[in-house]
């Protein structure tokens, strides 16, 4: 009938070309259904890996938990930290910062790695929430793990944990000689010169027993070193 739209005509899809091209279910068009959020982690296996490739681990708390760098709440996490480690399980480095922690992990396999992680969180979330008075999950569903197998993405993961606030609040934490207290920055033994003790703050975390474990992959002890030491007063970029 004249001036009526038309039916647009049905397309009767072949088995073939109801698929997507690499040949699992789901819509035949190619990136086609829900797209993920910036930030979200994916949910796939994660990949194994060979003990001698150390891990960046990022840790990300739930809304509703306190600034975790706070003074009152940092030493709980140190302390479970230097609880947490394990035969084929050691935190290396970490920074605490106010809703995730950074952590250079190495661990035995994709198993140590998941065990070891899960029992750091349990740790955490049980200290934090007696000192909370509060109960239930602290930390978020799946963690973000890195593996790392360059010297150079060692080397440059290391200064993104241990410089993070330099980076993010340059104009904050800009002084000479300033070492991030909410971090293993006082334990680490690749900073290009001594740390300088000017402070009694500092004193007292150097004084302190590393609650970090020492690096024995190659990569993590040795092989970044041969690009160079840090500096601590470098502005990552």
């Amino acid at each position: 009938m004249a001036g009526k739209l038309q039916r647009k005509a049905h397309l009767q899809l072949s088995l073939e070309s109801a698929r997507k091209p690499d040949g699992k279910h789901g819509g035949w068009r190619p990136n086609a259904g829900r797209k993920k959020k910036p930030g979200t982690i994916s949910h796939a296996a994660r990949p194994d890996f060979a003990a001698r490739l150390p891990q960046h681990v990022t840790l990300r708390v739930l809304e509703g938990i306190p600034n975790l760098a706070a003074d009152w709440l940092f030493d709980t996490i140190r302390r479970a930290i230097h609880d947490s480690h394990k035969p084929d399980f050691r935190i290396v480095e970490f920074n605490v910062l106010g809703n995730h922690l950074h952590l250079m992990i190495e661990a035995a396999g994709k198993r140590a790695l998941r065990r070891g992680v899960q029992g750091f969180e349990i740790r955490v979330a049980k200290r934090l929430n007696a000192k909370l008075k509060r109960t239930g999950r602290v930390f978020a569903q799946r963690y973000h793990a890195r593996i790392l197998t360059t010297p150079t993405q060692v080397r440059n993961t290391l200064r993104y944990i241990l410089l993070n606030r330099r980076h993010h609040a340059a104009e904050k934490y800009a002084a000479r000689n300033w070492i991030d207290p909410w971090s293993s920055a006082a334990w680490f033994d690749g900073w290009a010169r001594p740390i300088v003790v000017d402070s009694w703050w500092k004193r007292e975390l150097v004084e302190l027993e590393a609650p970090t474990r020492r690096a024995t992959t190659w990569l993590l002890s040795t092989g970044w070193k041969r690009l160079g030491l840090i500096d601590y007063d470098d502005r990552p970029a």
